[in-house]
Order: C-alpha cells, then structure tokens, then sequence
C-alpha cells in the first residue's frame, strides 16, 4: 500500500468564471446592472474570476446614478467573497479608467499588468497574477486579458501573450482568459503551437463557445486556455440572468492540477 509523504504533490480543483462586465452597463448601455451581476457572479461560486472591462472609477457615473458603487467596481464585486483581487487599469479618460482584474480566493503572491495596446486610441491589457494555492507544491499562474478588435492587432498581442508564458517555468499551471475578439478563431493554433495552452471548450466540444452578444450569441470572443492542468472540464451556465447583465455572456470551468 501506497503512503503520502509531505513532499508528494498534491491535487487541487478549483472553478474558474471569466466575463467581460462591460463597466456594468447592459447592451448598448441601456441600464446599470452591476448589483445584479455581482449576485450571478457570487451563485456561480467560482475560486478565481477573470473580469475584462471593470471600471475603476468614474466620476460622471458615481454623481449621477444613485446604486453607482463609491468603491472600485473589482472591489464591490469581491466584496467579503474572494479576499483577494488584482487590478490593471488599461484605460484613463477625463472621467475615470477600467481595465482587466482577477478575484481569488487564493493568495495572490505578486501581479504586474502589462500594457499590450499597438496603435491608437485602442487600450488593451494583459493581468498576470501568481497564485499560491494552499496544499499545493507549485504556483499558478493566471493571466486576464482583452485582446483588440484589429486582426493585425490581436496577432501581435498573441505574440506578447506567448512571450510572457514562455518566462515561466515549464512545469507551473497556468491559466489564460478573458475577451479575446477573435471570431475568426486564429488564437487556438497560435497559442496551442507557440506555448501548449488549450482551450477548454475547444478540447471539450471541437469548437469554441459562442458569446457575444449575449442575448443572443453570435461570435466566440471569450475564452478559457489552460496549461499543465491534469483535467479540465466545461460548466454550463443558465442563459438568464446572464442575458441581460453585460453585451457578453460567460464561461465557466472546472481545472484540476
């Protein structure tokens, strides 16, 4: 019979949810939904969320709509769930800024936002946090990211992408997701190819999941990629409320290391 030494790896599974929040407006801005978002994210009791387009703080907003939060939009929707957050302002206009961020209920061990805009008035940004589980022997590494609406631009910060992942040890999990507004499904390969990441829908279905606009998806614009995970399993996730809190739907799995 086998025994477990301290030293022996040990398993963990934790749920991932990924959603771009859209500042917390519904499709074409119509009304304010974060604290209806912030219930649906809670019921989705995911361990790490990678949210893309959270708002860090506008001014407009804040003196004119009464249910406006007085705190950043990442740390309303954390609020006493996950005790961990990480934030990458992309975008600073005259009224506030919003970017990508990361909840977890893992310790966050370090974080740096990389800014991977190309040209224009276009900001984009890549979040990476590392995570340290307890009980388990490696870090995790977590990437949040919102890729460009150009072919030519997303090909680029692909390449940034991979560049950042190739630093990595070879053996440490790593999780990438977010908003990657490519509809014609050009990621797959070139992360697949350059780096060993697999996104989990793709494994799991042959085909990306289609999540924009959220009423009624079209395109597959987000996604799930993971790295080093011994399994990876998608969650379904009910159309409603979903529809009607953000212009994306979200996804959803589970990752075992």
């Amino acid at each position: 019979m086998a025994t477990t030494t301290a030293t022996d790896p040990q398993p963990i599974a934790f749920k991932v949810l990924t959603v771009n929040v859209h500042k917390g407006f519904t499709t074409f801005n119509r009304r304010f939904m974060l604290h209806e978002l912030r219930d649906a994210v809670r019921n989705v009791a995911a361990d790490l969320v990678f949210l893309q387009e959270v708002q860090g703080t506008h001014h407009r907003h804040a003196s004119r709509l009464a249910n406006f939060p007085q705190v950043p939009h990442y740390e309303f929707l954390a609020d006493t769930i996950w005790s961990q957050y990480a934030y990458g302002r992309n975008a600073v206009y005259d009224n506030g800024d919003h970017g990508n961020a990361l909840l977890s209920k893992f310790p966050i061990t370090r974080y740096e936002n990389h800014d991977i805009s190309i040209s224009g008035p276009e900001r984009r940004g890549m979040l990476h946090c590392v995570l340290q589980p307890p009980g388990h022997h490696l870090p995790v590494h977590a990437i949040c990211v919102h890729l460009g609406l150009q072919e030519s631009h997303r090909q680029q910060q692909l390449q940034r992408v991979c560049d950042l992942v190739r630093t990595f040890p070879a053996n440490e999990p790593v999780v990438l997701a977010g908003d990657f507004n490519d509809w014609r499904h050009r990621a797959h390969e070139v992360l697949r190819r350059e780096v060993g990441l697999h996104e989990v829908f793709v494994q799991a279905f042959g085909r990306a999941v289609r999540t924009f606009p959220a009423s009624m998806p079209l395109l597959a614009l987000d996604r799930i990629y993971v790295r080093n995970a011994s399994v990876h399993s998608p969650l379904t996730l009910p159309k409603k409320p979903w529809d009607k809190l953000s212009d994306h739907a979200p996804l959803a799995a589970e990752i075992l290391l």
